[in-house]
């Protein structure tokens, strides 16, 4: 089967307030039929029974260690985790949120044509799941984000956009994870070099 019709799913959340100084998107791309060994990957190594995970409520050393050890998980190659600075600051904070969010998803999609070394035709049959919120709840959010999925490059290949509660999904923590890891550069504790070699998170 052609990678045009093979299915990505690509989880988006975020660290900070859109509009506000700061504020960074976590995204997680994978293969669809990757995601569900992701999550088990992930899963194995919290305690049983264990909540959905908040970074921000963690300890840095238990999310580094947790971060550190998925990394060497035999989880699949072929995810992209990326964390992304917020560089759209003008208008409504729907409207800079939604604009981020595209722009993060463009990048992603390039890298993971880059990554798998997918040419022709490129890709497509992308699913964004976003964590709920009150931005991408919002009409004009969701407007900004049809009209790119129609016409605006790389997010063309988005087809479908859905927000859900983080806690029913694995992959949508990790994305909370890999956005909160913005913190750890805004305070001096790591750089960029030090994400992607520790943790496999690309930053941009």
């Amino acid at each position: 089967m052609a990678a045009q019709n093979k299915r990505i799913l690509c989880f988006i959340d975020e660290c900070g307030t859109a509009g506000e100084d700061g504020f960074a998107l976590g995204c997680v791309m994978a293969w669809a039929r990757d995601c569900g060994r992701a999550d088990k990957s992930l899963s194995d190594l919290l305690e049983p029974n264990a909540n959905e995970l908040h970074a921000a409520n963690l300890s840095k050393e238990y999310l580094q260690s947790l971060l550190t050890r998925f990394s060497q998980t035999d989880r699949p190659q072929g995810i992209v985790m990326m964390n992304r600075l917020g560089t759209v600051t003008q208008g409504t904070p729907a409207a800079i949120y939604a604009n981020n969010v595209i722009e993060t998803v463009k990048v992603a999609v390039g890298q993971f044509r880059k990554l798998h070394q997918i040419g022709g035709r490129g890709i497509g049959n992308v699913e964004l799941v976003l964590d709920r919120n009150h931005h991408n709840s919002d009409p004009e959010c969701q407007r900004i984000i049809g009209y790119a999925a129609d016409n605006d490059g790389r997010f063309k290949a988005v087809d479908a956009v859905v927000q859900i509660d983080s806690a029913a999904s694995r992959l949508l923590q990790l994305a909370d994870a890999v956005a909160y890891s913005r913190m750890w550069i805004h305070r001096g504790e790591e750089n960029a070099k030090g994400l992607h070699e520790y943790f496999g998170i690309m930053v941009l």
